[in-house]
């Protein structure tokens, strides 16, 4: 299935995390254990033995995919029922803070994974350990690292990854044909030099797309191409105003003179339209743009094609991203809860919800679905964004205090985007705000 969203939407994960905190202090939902004793017993989680009603909150509960698992579900587990619940994909995680602090929250939901670590670290969702250790059907072991990263806190899965994506370049062969590449760039130099020579201001064509209310979450692939890092191993300092650092957000923000400058306050959603119009030539985003392209603009077929970043310094890095399966420490029925996110992890499940599903490009979070030959039968263009896991990196960071952090380097590098201050200023002003949150 598509995804028609913004893969970070730092804005919100900020006033998630702010939520979080008063939510902690005030001794709300998320700080006390309902559920202490879930997970624990030995072998397989037994079936109810009365009727119990799941609630599942996502934003994919309207999808046909989604209503013939519930269906598949509850004739395997007739004493199980599940209620889906709807949210939005911006707002799930604001909504599930809302319902935490007001001792509501659903049995089980469907998160941005990069966000798993935060509820954790609030005592707001179950520590999955004991479960796992009981399932046939999750195997820690064969969770791709980045996406399993993504969902562990202090050593405990919190969550169970579903679906997944590397960060790839996108590029119109049909203008590259026109003003003469061969072919996509493979070095920052090559990148610069094709963006430059596709960009045409008297015509309105650009070479790539720049967004700066998404500049923090689209800057990290060159930052770790650079061989910098968001912060330092540690995790009590700010890393990102490093030398390497500096040198990749000055490439990055030097990209904007071959960006169109009416997107720059636009996101990797809604920017789509000035690639599929051809006002740019190159777009950095997720396997799920190219479900979209396919989806929403179908004559084009033919006329772009996918790429690994180019490499840096560093070589080759990418960023990742991805979903993730919680159950809630307040919720009614956590061992029914776990028995559907279970179901939901066998893997002819998560391929469905992932490559099977029609139009659908996101990446299953198991190495033995990856690594398959069924992806890239069903998803030829899923096949560079497989390969493009080797050289991934989760960008999510354990501090809790992050997010905040994020946010102002957000603000300060989209200023840079708009020639308000130097790229280097940028990250000095972020750096400066990112060690008084951290209270250096």
């Amino acid at each position: 299935m598509k995804r028609p969203m913004s893969r970070k939407t730092v804005a919100v994960t900020g006033s998630v995390l702010a939520s979080l905190m008063v939510l902690a202090s005030c001794g709300g939902g998320g700080s006390s254990s309902n559920n202490e004793d879930a997970g624990k017993g030995e072998g397989p989680v037994p079936e109810p033995t009365e009727p119990v009603e799941v609630t599942f909150q996502s934003w994919i509960g309207t999808s046909d995919e989604m209503k013939q698992l519930v269906k598949d579900f509850e004739k395997a587990h007739p004493n199980i029922s599940i209620k889906l619940q709807a949210t939005t994909a911006e707002g799930a995680s604001q909504k599930l803070t809302t319902q935490i602090a007001g001792g509501n929250p659903p049995d089980t939901a469907f998160v941005n994974a990069s966000d798993t670590s935060d509820f954790a670290s609030r005592g707001a969702v179950i520590n999955l350990d004991d479960y796992i250790s009981r399932s046939d059907v999750v195997n820690p072991d064969d969770y791709v690292e980045a996406f399993k990263t993504f969902v562990t806190y202090e050593d405990s899965m919190y969550g169970l990854p579903i679906d997944g994506e590397s960060t790839g370049l996108f590029y119109r062969t049909d203008l590259f044909e026109q003003a003469g590449i061969d072919g996509p760039p493979e070095t920052w130099e090559d990148f610069q030099a094709a963006a430059e020579t596709l960009t045409d201001e008297s015509a309105q064509q650009y070479g790539f797309t720049l967004f700066a209310s998404e500049s923090a979450y689209y800057w990290y692939p060159w930052l770790y191409q650079a061989g910098g890092d968001l912060l330092t191993e540690d995790g009590k300092d700010i890393a990102f105003d490093s030398p390497e650092a500096k040198e990749a957000a000055e490439f990055y923000v030097n990209l904007a003179n071959y960006s169109p400058p009416d997107y720059f306050n636009s996101n990797s959603y809604d920017g789509r339209v000035a690639f599929a119009e051809g006002q740019s030539a190159m777009y950095v985003a997720g396997a799920w743009f190219a479900g979209t392209m396919s989806q929403e603009f179908p004559k084009l077929d033919g006329k772009w094609d996918t790429a690994p970043l180019p490499s840096g310094p560093a070589g080759c890095k990418t960023t990742i991203a991805g979903d993730s399966l919680i159950l809630l420490e307040g919720g009614d029925n956590p061992d029914a809860a776990w028995k559907w996110i279970e179901f939901l992890s066998e893997p002819d499940n998560l391929a469905l919800l992932t490559y099977k599903s029609p139009g659908g490009t996101l990446l299953p979070p198991l190495k033995s679905l990856l690594n398959s030959p069924d992806l890239i039968k069903e998803k030829p263009v899923l096949k560079g964004f497989a390969e493009l896991m080797e050289c991934g990196v989760a960008s999510t960071v354990s501090n809790p205090k992050f997010p905040r952090i994020e946010q102002a380097l957000n603000e300060e590098l989209g200023k840079a985007i708009y020639g308000e201050q130097s790229a280097s200023e940028a990250l000095d002003n972020a750096a400066a705000e990112g060690r008084e949150i951290l209270g250096n």
